[in-house]
């Protein structure tokens, strides 16, 4: 399977993440320490276990927003969301793709709970992904982000789903792909343009550098860190 990612080059297999590069690191900036304060000690999560149509409002005559698949596109694993808020049996409902940071409301029904202790801040200015647990930074990984002309986009946004790639393929040996989407490219060789943290197999780039057309990437020891560590629901925050 093709993907359309924003990237010079094509990905085989799981078909969609935007490619990377970046420019020079430091510390957090002012904007990152402020969203880094606000990360919560835990998530509250809720993976579906069929198709649920999403509304504007908790109200079934809301704006019906689309649907919302029980997998996700990749791996079809179970879709999992992070919950903003609850009203009887309505859940606010963080979305994927577009408009990035988009939300909406879903019935409660035949859904699972699910919480996440896990948090991830990129702060792009300093090309650095920092990792919360339970509220607490635990490591910071230098990265590669996007240039200016395709910036990685700033927001609130979550793991959408976890891909374990083949030794050939770019990006590898995993990709963690993100509920964003490019501001710049809204498709790439028939894909949305999707967002992703990622290694530097097959694709190259140095960190702390800015150059990609998205995606953050990260080296092989880090990415497999994360991975290990972190999946669907996963908030992250984007700072630029």
């Amino acid at each position: 399977m093709q993907s359309g990612i924003a990237g010079g080059r094509r990905w085989r297999l799981p078909a969609l993440f935007v490619a990377c590069a970046a420019i020079a690191a430091a510390a957090l900036t002012g904007a990152a320490q402020a969203e880094a304060s606000a990360v919560k000690p835990s998530q509250a999560l809720v993976l579906l276990i069929r198709a649920h149509e999403a509304h504007a409002g908790p109200s079934v005559r809301s704006a019906a927003l689309g649907l919302v698949p029980a997998t996700t596109p990749i791996t079809g694993e179970q879709t999992t969301l992070p919950v903003l808020a609850r009203r009887g049996r309505w859940l606010k409902v963080m979305l994927p793709g577009r408009p990035n940071g988009h939300s909406g409301w879903i019935l409660d029904n035949a859904t699972t709970r699910g919480v996440t202790d896990w948090h991830i801040v990129i702060d792009t200015a300093h090309r650095h992904v920092i990792l919360y647990l339970r509220g607490k930074d635990v490591r910071t990984l230098e990265a590669v982000v996007g240039k200016p002309s395709t910036p990685t986009p700033a927001g609130q946004f979550f793991v959408e789903e976890s891909v374990a790639l083949r030794a050939t393929d770019v990006g590898a040996p995993f990709a963690l792909a993100l509920s964003a989407r490019s501001n710049v490219l809204q498709e790439f060789d028939g894909g949305p343009g999707q967002i992703a943290l990622h290694g530097l197999a097959n694709v190259g780039g140095v960190l702390g550098t800015a150059a990609s057309h998205g995606c953050i990437r990260l080296d092989d020891t880090a990415i497999r860190w994360l991975a290990a560590r972190v999946g669907p629901g996963v908030p992250v925050t984007i700072t630029s």
